[in-house]
């Protein structure tokens, strides 16, 4: 499976239009900072490409990929970040005259069609807390603490070849219980949201973990490599934070194959 980063910026990017930090400086001028929010395209051979999670940069996300139509995806939660583009993705539907297949657990669903009822008639909502196929690859969703923000869920990929070979999509969590912990082991790869290096606000107002509590969660689990996302405008990506081998910040159009 081919796994292309079209966004790893938390909610308000980066640049972020109040901030004249170095980083979002940065940003504006030579770039290596800029940071759509969080999204990721997935392709596997024999099947449509999936989309995880649609966030209101989508349409410049798929003008970067060389992408016209898109035809099935996945949401992970109902933040404006992860679901901003849903109107503009049924919107194209609706021009091309396709209805595109979204996955989502079951209790999210009903949160995207209150803040965007008119998008069920191009996108045609399903749930998919029983585990769904992709290709070669069965993945199952399950509920995640993202700290004061509520909830969100994470995905876990399973290939189905007696290989061992699995890895998680899980972008926005924070203080994981050890039951919402246990689908992390034996991963591959997990793609993991670290907002800060190392956050300094009080535990009860945060959302995310930072990259520290990410370094050691990767470890608890076990995970073979590891891809930091989400990043805050905290994470400069001219600095050497002194990450292990096998664990690096994602950067827009980066692409990792599992």
């Amino acid at each position: 499976m081919r796994i292309t980063f079209l966004g790893n910026g938390d909610s308000l990017g980066t640049p972020r239009v109040y901030c004249d930090c170095e980083v979002c400086s940065e940003a504006r001028t030579t770039g290596m900072n800029v940071r759509l929010r969080p999204s990721v395209w997935l392709e596997e051979e024999g099947e449509q490409p999936l989309l995880i999670d649609c966030g209101p940069d989508w349409r410049r996300q798929m003008e970067r990929l060389g992408v016209r139509q898109v035809k099935q995806g996945l949401l992970t939660h109902a933040h404006y970040d992860h679901i901003g583009g849903l109107v503009e993705w049924a919107d194209a539907c609706r021009w091309l005259d396709l209805t595109a297949e979204l996955r989502a657990p079951a209790e999210v669903i009903p949160e995207v069609l209150a803040r965007y009822p008119w998008v069920g008639r191009r996108l045609k909502l399903s749930a998919c807390d029983e585990g769904l196929r992709y290709g070669g690859w069965q993945v199952w969703p399950w509920r995640v603490n993202h700290g004061k923000n509520g909830y969100a869920y994470a995905y876990r990929f399973e290939k189905q070849d007696g290989s061992g070979k699995a890895w998680a999509y899980c972008p926005d969590s924070f203080d994981l219980s050890e039951a919402e912990k246990r689908p992390l082991q034996g991963l591959t790869l997990l793609v993991l949201g670290t907002s800060f290096y190392d956050e300094p606000y009080p535990r009860e107002t945060r959302s995310l973990y930072d990259v520290r509590e990410g370094l050691q969660l990767v470890e608890e689990a076990g995970a073979k490599a590891a891809v930091f996302t989400h990043q805050s405008h905290d994470i400069d990506l001219r600095r050497d934070y002194g990450l292990p081998s096998s664990v690096r910040f994602a950067r827009e159009g980066m692409t990792v194959e599992v």
